[in-house]
């Protein structure tokens, strides 16, 4: 990242302002806005968000518990895991930069931290799963190292016992 500091938190709608934030996907930057709130206190995802040193909202990402079938897994994978119909995972269910923060390897460190909290948690999970929402955002998961699901090209999985965070 080039020069700049980011420290990541928990999103905290009190201390953090979403209204500004503006990423390329307008999706994205309204369920920061309106959705994660929400999300947060029902305890069906969790929110972090990257701060610059003014305490703007940079980048932020959402993790939640999941699971994949055993047999989308790819063949190699399967052969690897224990004959479960359903391997544990995080849901790495949203990503993204404020333009203003673009190109400063932020998205490479939000996933870095993604991968760093669910390789450490106390709870077990096979892989982190990211559900890209364009070919764009797939070519991203895969120069990360993250394996496309055989029927789901937009559908990404790094098994978390190879990460080296």
């Amino acid at each position: 990242m080039n020069g700049a500091s980011f420290r990541i938190a928990l999103l905290d709608s009190q201390k953090h302002e979403r209204s500004h934030f503006c990423s390329a996907s307008e999706p994205l930057n309204r369920y920061l806005r309106e959705q994660s709130t929400q999300d947060v206190s029902r305890r069906v995802t969790a929110c972090f968000v990257a701060l610059s040193d003014r305490d703007q909202i940079a980048g932020f990402y959402t993790l939640a518990a999941t699971s994949v079938l055993l047999s989308g897994l790819p063949e190699s994978t399967q052969k690897q895991l224990p004959r479960y119909p359903t391997v544990p995972a995080v849901l790495l269910g949203r990503l993204a930069v404020d333009q203003m923060f673009a190109g400063q390897g932020l998205g490479a460190a939000l996933l870095a931290d993604a991968l760093y909290r669910s390789a450490h948690s106390d709870i077990a999970a096979y892989a982190l799963v990211a559900n890209a929402k364009d070919k764009t955002a797939a070519e991203f998961y895969r120069y990360h190292g993250f394996i496309p699901l055989p029927d789901a090209s937009l559908t990404l999985f790094l098994p978390l016992s190879k990460t080296p965070i």
